[in-house]
């Protein structure tokens, strides 16, 4: 049976930590409150994202202000940015590998549908992935269903069978979702959290790029001929 590789995709296959980083420091900046560097960042990064402004002293009165018009304070800044940021290193090359292999490559996000397929056309890799799982606007982002229930009406859709599923991610939630479903979760550091944030969640396995997923998938024999 062919593996299913659900990855996130904020931080985990796009490598937009620092553009997500500029667009909170500019957003604290609005209210007058001070900016944060990475490890800051990475302490207390949460989703969703008004978890993280509460966290550094926001108000909820500014946080209202923020998720005002759909989010459009926030989505004006960070898309911009995102554009410029590149798949995260060895991404590509997995990515590759996997549509080779006739794996189904699938992306489970908290972003929303359009731009993120617009980003993956951005980036050439639109004709590697199988499905897009993502909020369908921003006036549903966070509102509709959580991206593990929707991972999990998928699996029951297409009969997809936890034990040839991972799930790939770059915070604890994936972590979390893995262990609902009965999937193999890898936890790739470099995103949105700390390591130790990672490792507190006790994934299956832990990497720092995207080189060291393969190694992984071929002890759980897959793609042993690449």
């Amino acid at each position: 049976m062919k593996p299913a590789l659900v990855f996130d995709w904020n931080g985990t296959l796009l490598d937009d930590t620092y553009a997500l980083l500029e667009t909170t420091n500019v957003i604290l900046d609005r209210f007058g409150r001070p900016s944060i560097d990475i490890k800051t960042f990475r302490d207390h990064c949460d989703v969703p994202l008004s978890r993280l402004y509460l966290s550094l002293g926001m108000s909820r009165e500014e946080i209202g202000a923020v998720e005002r018009d759909d989010g459009a304070l926030f989505h004006d800044l960070y898309e911009p940015l995102a554009d410029k940021a590149d798949l995260r290193e060895g991404a590509r090359r997995v990515l590759e590998i996997a549509r080779r292999q006739s794996a189904l490559l699938i992306i489970l996000s908290n972003h929303i549908v359009a731009p993120l397929q617009s980003q993956l056309r951005r980036l050439g890799v639109d004709h590697y992935i199988t499905d897009v799982l993502a909020f369908e606007s921003r006036a549903t982002q966070y509102k509709s269903m959580s991206k593990g229930e929707r991972l999990r009406l998928y699996m029951q859709s297409y009969d997809l069978k936890p034990a040839s599923t991972f799930i790939i991610g770059d915070m604890p939630v994936e972590t979390d979702i893995a262990r609902n479903l009965g999937l193999t979760s890898i936890s790739i550091t470099g995103g949105f959290v700390s390591t130790s944030r990672l490792q507190a969640a006790r994934p299956d396995y832990t990497i720092n790029n995207h080189h060291e997923l393969l190694p992984i998938l071929q002890s759980r024999g897959y793609f042993s001929e690449c």
